[in-house]
């Protein structure tokens, strides 16, 4: 009789035991802070984590691949970790990346944020769930501004583009200067923050019109897709600007 109610308990026990639920996971987290520095790149640094415990994602110069085990709830170990073998300029960040992930055995998902850390001490490395926005996380080159067709000059740094990032902020170049703010993104409207931050160069002999092209995100109110076309508009005046996705890596 004893030994029959001590196995009823015990199965009791195992039945009412919670299931935990890891699917929230099973996305893509982009790098917002890293050993307690913020993270600013030009494309997204970022993992994906499937929910046949797989990883995928780009860690600053190289695709990466591994597979990752969750235990208790709030273990994580990612193992059998690669990455492609392309050499770029600045390797330190990737570096302290492939380092984090091969060190860390604890995570939380809190508000669309994953906190990666060794037990329960600081974090090591916060990610933001990444927008699935098809305009977001993408390097938009001007293509037309004003109705005319934009060609770089020979003496200038680098095309005139813009990213949006899943924080919601947004960078670019505006022909000499660089510069950053913040954008709200509802249901094909789009609105910028008309206090852009910009760098102070003076650029007398590059032939650009920045203030044109940092006009447009004051005026602009909604935006059309099609394909790598992005166009933003103003319902008041029309077509501001024409810009064409590049693809990161």
């Amino acid at each position: 009789m004893i030994l029959m109610l001590v196995s009823l308990f015990a199965s009791c026990g195992t039945n009412n035991k919670k299931k935990i639920d890891n699917s929230a996971l099973h996305t893509k987290w982009e790098l917002t802070i890293l050993n307690g520095q913020p993270i600013s790149t030009e494309g997204p640094i970022y993992l994906e984590l499937t929910d046949d415990n797989k990883i995928g994602g780009f860690v600053g110069c190289n695709r990466i691949t591994g597979t990752f085990t969750v235990e208790n709830g709030s273990q994580i170990h990612f193992t059998q970790l690669a990455t492609t073998r392309m050499a770029c300029h600045e390797m330190e960040l990737e570096t302290e990346i492939l380092q984090m992930l091969n060190s860390v055995n604890n995570f939380t998902v809190v508000d669309n944020n994953l906190v990666l850390s060794i037990g329960h001490g600081d974090p090591l490395a916060t990610f933001l769930k990444m927008s699935d926005n098809e305009i977001v996380n993408k390097y938009w080159k001007l293509k037309m501004l004003d109705g005319q067709k934009v060609e770089m000059a020979e003496n200038q740094e680098r095309e005139q583009y813009f990213i949006l990032k899943s924080d919601s902020t947004i960078s670019g170049f505006a022909g000499c200067n660089h510069f950053n703010g913040s954008y709200e993104l509802v249901e094909g409207n789009i609105t910028f923050n008309e206090n852009m931050a910009m760098t102070m160069m003076a650029c007398p002999d590059v032939d650009v019109d920045e203030s044109a092209f940092i006009k447009v995100f004051e005026l602009t109110d909604n935006y059309t897709i099609d394909g790598d076309t992005l166009s933003l508009n103003s319902n008041k005046t029309g077509l501001l600007a024409v810009f064409e996705a590049v693809n990161f890596h």
